[in-house]
């Protein structure tokens, strides 16, 4: 098959600025396919810092965009879907509800290729969107499930939502990881880290991500461990400022910004536990990359979060400060459960969540739209 992806900031995710789990996603399934020989295309933004024209026998098309907060991604995203037009190509995928919104010009104007979209969140739900791009971010639900010519849901929720709401069957194939192996801890000493001595967040710091109510929590933890979050805003904002200002008042948290490759891996390994506390998700990538490598994770109690975990880690009320202090102190003083729980978070992503097993159904489905 011959397929281009688009919806992305770009690949591979360690060279975009702001990249999230969108483009881990992308990034995994990208190079998998090529791997099973086919031949994959994916769309890049022109400020990517990756210079290649190929990456891990993925072909990488960069676009330009006009930059700023609401125009960034469906800029580029238009001009992916009018240069799509144009090439020989079997599948075109889309990843994302605003990116979807678009998703009609190829089904309209390349009558040979199967235009495919995936749902991975509800993003309006995230307080950063204006009362506009929220309401266009609604009108992107509705285009993700009606414009192409079949929909993936990443979670059993968003699949249930789209029947429900507008009377479709979506095909669900959810967010995978890789099951590690053993990391080494010499990167750790650079952050003042020491195996074990540490709670862990990943994720963009933005207001639905809720990290402020972790740091909060962890206040009235009575604990030597540390609460580590990684992660940056895609922009300098308040809700950064803010994070900031509530970590110089304990010396326990530490914020490291952005990290990737071998420096991430060690602190996933070797973190006592992982910490999750969004007030919205779509299939957390992040959460699935603990629970693989063995992490108890603490966790907001929303629908999508609870889907994964069957009962490997700790749930709390979204935003209930302390909730989240009873657990983090409970996992704090009882390793060995943390431990077990850990064990039992690993074996529900080698059985259901291992990039292997996502492959298998997306090769199939792919292959059986081809033949519709």
């Amino acid at each position: 098959m011959r397929i281009h992806i688009i919806g992305s900031k770009g690949i591979p995710s360690a060279s975009i600025q702001g990249a999230g789990g969108v483009e881990r996603h992308v990034e995994q399934i990208a190079y998998r396919l090529a791997e099973r020989g086919h031949e994959v295309f994916v769309y890049t933004r022109t400020s990517s810092t990756f210079q290649p024209e190929t990456w891990n026998g993925v072909k990488l098309i960069k676009l330009p965009f006009i930059p700023g907060k609401n125009t960034a991604t469906i800029t580029h995203v238009l001009f992916a879907s009018l240069h799509v037009l144009f090439q020989k190509t079997d599948i075109i995928h889309y990843h994302g509800i605003g990116p979807s919104t678009l998703a009609w010009i190829p089904r309209l104007f390349n009558w040979k290729a199967k235009v495919v979209c995936t749902f991975h969140s509800r993003d309006w739900f995230h307080s950063k969107w204006s009362p506009f791009a929220k309401a266009y971010l609604r009108f992107g639900e509705w285009s993700t499930v009606m414009f192409p010519h079949a929909t993936i849901a990443v979670s059993h929720v968003i699949q249930v939502f789209c029947r429900k709401e507008f009377k479709k069957n979506v095909k669900y194939i959810p967010n995978g990881a890789s099951m590690p192996g053993p990391e080494g801890i010499d990167l750790l000493s650079q952050f003042g880290l020491k195996p074990g001595e540490y709670f862990l967040g990943v994720g963009r710091l933005e207001p639905h991500k809720a990290y402020d109510v972790a740091i909060e929590a962890f206040a009235n933890v009575q604990t030597n461990k540390s609460l580590v979050i990684v992660g940056e805003s895609f922009r300098l904002s308040s809700y950064d400022h803010k994070l900031r200002e509530l970590a110089t008042k304990d010396p326990r948290v530490k914020l490291l910004g952005y990290q990737s490759g071998e420096p991430l891996r060690q602190l996933m390994s070797h973190a006592h536990a992982f910490v999750h506390p969004s007030r919205a998700e779509g299939l957390s990538v992040a959460i699935i990359e603990a629970m693989a490598n063995a992490k108890l994770v603490i966790m907001s109690d929303i629908k999508e979060n609870l889907e994964l975990v069957d009962h490997s880690g700790l749930a709390f009320s979204v935003d209930d400060r302390e909730a989240l202090t009873v657990a983090m102190q409970l996992v704090a003083d009882d390793p060995e459960m943390a431990r077990q729980r850990g064990l039992r978070a690993q074996e529900v992503v080698r059985t259901g969540f291992s990039w292997d097993s996502v492959m298998e159904r997306l090769e199939s489905f792919f292959l059986g739209l081809l033949k519709k």
